[in-house]
Order: structure tokens, then sequence, then C-alpha cells
């Protein structure tokens, strides 16, 4: 199925086959209404809990086990609802089920806050002795000594049902930019060389940016940049709105500051954050090169932001669905016949992915599912090299949750986002490897590496950047100034001209208003975990490319491993330790060894 490249159908339009398997969850709408019914009238059933947590052994073990069969049905409520609202931000119905889904989980969080408070006040010695007299705790026991790690940030239980409360309407700050951002920002045509317009969307930016008309990517780009603008203070109230809620719970729970709170939570110090910047900067010069290369492979007077994701051949090859599937495949075989299996029989058979444009989609990709569902993936697939590797990096996403499922208990059955990106990555990673190694072809070779530095350039250029971005946004307002979205615009205009190195021309409005683009700084210091997650992938990638004994293994002990063990630990039994440069440093060296190769290819 190859998709209309001069506009994007309704939802309806789009083939069953190739949409995300919702009624392997819920077989219609009105039976999630149902067991939303059922979560709601058993949440009072908590009560009778609260304040006996530390009675006895058995009476701990029931509680867990019910908080953990609610944490089961509210979360495939959630994920239902949110699913079915970013295949579609027109869908009216869709948009109040994560309403009510998101209160639901608010009312969940707060009738359940003072489980934390309770378990603490059994006492750190007494609690170990319950796991070893309560078999049905012994599964516990790693989460019960992060909780005591995490101690002096757990506050009451009065305390932790508002902070559970308020979690709904501070969730209202991430509604607000989805809806403004996929359902009500709309885009002036882009205009091609010869004239004729093209339907610009969130589901077709990416596709025509990598397109060959110069004039055509110019106006999709300042187009895409100007509706964004003509909201942009908007945007920047949401976003302060956003940041200060990060510094509310950060303060709330007693953190000295809001990069400590995101990383203390996972036991990751702040060391790890300020190492991967340090070395990011330092390596900038392979950057400033890259930009000169590429400047001279298009042939181009003065290199433009719209230039970045340009094809580097006039032959650029077409990949279809079933292609893309298959060369993954490939690429993953070092991983086993049981991976690829599962991993075939998701995008094939169980429709683990959403596949296809449609009006309304979210913009960008991503995998959500939750256990006991499929680990699904929502995105937009345009038949070339850019989709083959957003697929690749989704399905490490949904196989991590796959693998994680399959091994742990639901109190492990969650990963953090510093381990998620590793997994992303390292698919990517290998599919490159195997398709550089079997197909020589040099238009292939150059898409092939034109792809690759699209990729690394966001996740090692743009992520570093927006986290620079997002540190200083938090530590103004930490110190109690005014951001506005003039401020925000001249600061990413700096971070992005320094890694630019003159290459570039800048068009300071334009590209200062990127940071409005990035729906992931909304989450509290997630966009440098993409940065760390790819040093990580590639650092762990070369000893199985190079079939060292027992580094698939590790690798996979890494992906069943959830929340089990701390992310720097789980990653380190992988292979790699992020507590050092090394990765990052490793990385930067298969960057220039990307392009010393462009450079070879274009002279």
């Amino acid at each position: 199925m190859v998709m209309a490249t001069t506009a994007i159908p309704p939802r309806s339009e789009v083939a069953h086959d190739y949409t995300w398997n919702a009624e392997s969850v819920f077989p219609t709408r009105a039976d999630w209404a149902a067991e939303l019914k059922k979560v709601l009238e058993i949440l009072p059933q908590a009560e009778g809990f609260r304040g006996h947590l530390g009675d006895s052994p058995a009476v701990l073990a029931d509680w867990l086990e019910w908080n953990s069969r609610l944490y089961m049905q509210a979360g495939k409520v959630y994920m239902y609802a949110s699913m079915s609202q970013a295949v579609d931000n027109t869908d009216q119905e869709a948009i109040s089920m994560i309403g009510q889904a998101g209160a639901m989980v608010g009312r969940a969080q707060a009738i359940t806050a003072f489980d934390a408070p309770e378990t603490l006040e059994i006492g750190q010695e007494k609690l170990m002795q319950w796991v070893v007299d309560e078999p049905r705790l012994a599964i516990y026991k790693h989460n019960f000594e992060d909780l005591f790690r995490q101690q002096e940030h757990v506050r009451s239980a009065e305390v932790e049902e508002l902070l559970g409360m308020v979690s709904e309407p501070f969730g209202a700050v991430d509604t607000t930019y989805d809806m403004l951002n996929s359902a009500d920002l709309t885009f002036k045509p882009a205009v091609g060389s010869d004239g004729a317009e093209q339907t610009l969307a969130q589901g077709s930016i990416n596709r025509i940016l990598n397109g060959a008309d110069r004039e055509l990517r110019r106006t999709a780009w300042e187009n895409y940049a100007d509706s964004y603008l003509a909201f942009k203070n908007t945007f920047a109230s949401n976003l302060t709105a956003a940041v200060k809620r990060d510094v509310f719970y950060a303060r709330a729970r007693r953190y000295p500051s809001s990069l400590e709170a995101a990383l203390f939570r996972f036991n990751i110090p702040t060391e790890v954050f300020h190492t991967l910047i340090e070395t990011y900067r330092k390596n900038l010069p392979t950057w400033h090169r890259y930009w000169e290369i590429r400047k001279r492979a298009l042939g181009v007077d003065t290199l433009q932001p719209y230039d970045i994701w340009a094809p580097l051949t006039e032959n650029e090859p077409v990949v279809s669905y079933q292609q893309a599937v298959d060369w993954i495949c490939d690429g993953l075989k070092p991983l086993g016949d049981e991976y690829v299996r599962v991993l075939r029989q998701g995008c094939l058979q169980d429709r683990w992915v959403d596949v296809y444009p449609n009006v309304g989609k979210r913009e960008g990709a991503f995998s959500f599912g939750w256990h006991g569902t499929h680990p699904f993936i929502n995105m937009s697939y345009t038949d070339d090299m850019q989709s083959l590797s957003t697929l690749a990096h989704e399905l490490g996403h949904s196989m991590h949750s796959y693998q994680t499922w399959q091994h742990q208990p639901t109190v492990y059955s969650n990963y953090s986002m510093f381990v998620a990106e590793v997994a992303s990555n390292f698919n990517q990673a290998m599919v490159r490897a195997h398709l550089i190694k079997t197909n020589p072809d040099r238009d292939f070779q150059l898409a092939l590496i034109n792809e690759a530095m699209d990729n690394i350039h966001r996740y090692f250029f743009i992520m570093p950047n927006l986290a620079r971005f997002e540190l200083e946004m938090h530590e103004r307002l930490e110190r109690g100034a005014g951001v506005t979205a003039e401020d925000m615009n001249a600061l990413l205009v700096d971070l992005y001209s320094e890694g630019y190195g003159g290459q570039m021309h800048i068009d300071p409005e334009r590209t200062g208003i990127t940071w409005a683009e990035f729906g992931h700084l909304y989450g509290n210091f997630y966009v440098f975990q993409y940065a760390t997650g790819i040093s990580a992938a590639h650092a762990l990638s070369v000893p199985i490319l190079e079939g060292k004994a027992g580094a698939a293994e590790n690798y996979l002990k890494f992906l069943s491993a959830g929340s089990s063990l701390y992310p720097l630990d789980a990653l380190k039994l992988a292979g790699v330790d992020m507590r050092t440069p090394e990765a990052v440093e490793r990385t930067f060296q298969t960057v220039a060894g990307y392009v010393d190769k462009l450079d070879e290819l274009t002279r």
C-alpha cells in the first residue's frame, strides 16, 4: 500500500490491516467504557487498606497484589484511550475518552497515595524481615530498597494524596499542547518549484523536507515554522507552565532542583547529564565538518536549515512497509530466531503498528502498550529510508516492552526513559550496519548515510541542544525569573549557532521557534536521554556485530530486566558504563566515520 504524496486521507480511508489492533485490547469502545466503570467502582476498596499496611506481612502482600491488579486495569484503560486519540485528534469521542481516563488515573493516584508513606513507617529492618517471612513479598525486595533510598523525598500520606490529586489538572498542560499542535494548528500548503501546492501537516512535513525539490522544502519549512510563530506566546506560556510544574514537584518533594528530581528517581547522578553536554560540546568540530561536506555534496552556495534532510542522490530507494520489515528482521538476526519471529509477527499479523498517515494523526512516532497488551506503535510510514529507520526505532521500544513483560512481574514491568532510548537506537544501529554491508550500490549507500545522519542529527545534535535549552529554562524559573517567547527563541538560536559553526544560514525567528515543535520538552529532562541512549546503543551494537561471545545474550538480559535493576546497572549488565564519557566519545567516532564516508562518496 502506497499513500498519496499530495493529500493525507481521513482516518476512515486507512485500510484496517494497517491500523493498530485496538480490538485486541477492547472489542468495542462500549467494552472500554464498561472497564473504566469497573475501575472506578473498585477504587474505594483502597480505603480498606489505609492505615493497615503495617499490621502484618500478609496484609501488606494483599495490598500489593490488589494495587498491582489496579495498575494493570487502569493502565490498560488509559492506554486504549491515549492511542485512540493519538491516531486521530479530530475524533471527539476519543478526546472525551482520554479526559475520562486521565481523571480516573488522577483519582487512583490520590486514593492509593498512602502506599509509600505507610510502607516507610514499617521501617527498613522490619520490612526486610517480612520479605523473608512472607513468600509473596520476596519479589518486592528491590522495590522496597529503592523506596527507602528515596525516603527523604516521600511526603506524608496527606501530602502524597494531594500530589496525586493535582496530577489531573497539571496534565492539562500536556493535553493543551497536543490539541494545539495536532488538532488546531494549520499550515499553509508548501509550494514546489513547478508552482504546485502540497498539503502541509504533521503527517507530511518530514516527507517534504526529505524531498529533492528545494523550493518545496523551503516553503514547507518556512510555512511550518510560521504557524508556530503565530502562536509563539501561547506555546511559550504553556511550556512555562510545564516547567513550573516540574519545579513545583521538585520543591514539594524537597529536591534541590528539577534536574535532581528527574534523575534521582532512577538513581542516575546529575553528572551523567553534565558529562553528556560537555562531551557534545567538545566534539562540535565533527558537526561543523559535516555541515561543510553536506553543503558541497548538495552543490549549494549557502546551506539552509531546510537542506538538513535533503536527499544526497536522485535515486532514493523506495522502501515499502513489507520491505522494511524484512530488512529490519535481517539486521536483527544476531539477537536470535525468537526475537525476529516475535517482531515479524507483531508487524505483519498481530497489527502492532498503526502504519500510515491520516488527518489528525499525532506527529512523530511512539511505542505504547501495557502489560497484557501488544506493544503498539503509532507512526506515519511514507515508503522511504527515514520511515524504515523510524519503524526500526519504535520496534526497539516495543521489543523492549515485550521482553520486559515476558520476564518481569507487574511491579517491574516498566523501565525508565534512560534505558528506553537505548533499545530503539540499538535497532537502528544494527539495521544500518546490515544494510551498509549488504548493499554496496553508491546511491543506496548515500541514501543510507543520509538517513543515518538525519537520525543522528535529531538525537545527537538537536536533543543535546534542547537539553541545554531545558536546563536554562528550569534554572531561570527556579530563580524566579520570567521567561518570554522571545527569550526562548534567542536562547535556542545561540545554541544552534554554536552547533552550526558558521556553516549554516540562520533565520533567527524560524530557527528560534524550533523548541515549540518538540512535545518532548513536556517530560522533565527527557530529551537528554535520547543522546545518552544513542551513545549506549552504538557502544552495545559493536561487540554484537563483531560476534563477541555472550554479547547478544547480555543485551537480551538487559531488555528483560525492566525496572528490576537501576538503569545504569542494567546497562552495565549489557556491557556499557554510562557513568563515563566513553560511550559518547565512541558514538562521535561512529559519526565521524559516516562523515568520512560521505566525503569519499561525494568527491
